[in-house]
């Protein structure tokens, strides 16, 4: 489980760092939908886990 757990942390990371990036350029609409993307995955991955 703890291995899952790192896989979210590291992918949650990455998206918001990508959702900062898209926010620094003033592109609030692709960084609401990459951070949207990232809830649902990081989500979808938790329930596809048998722990």
């Amino acid at each position: 489980m703890d291995e899952l757990y790192q896989n979210l942390y590291f992918h949650l990371f990455n998206r918001i760092t990508d959702a900062l990036a898209a926010m620094e350029q003033q592109d609030f609409g692709t960084a609401r939908d990459i951070l949207i993307r990232a809830q649902q995955s990081a989500e979808e991955q938790y329930l596809n886990t048998d722990g």
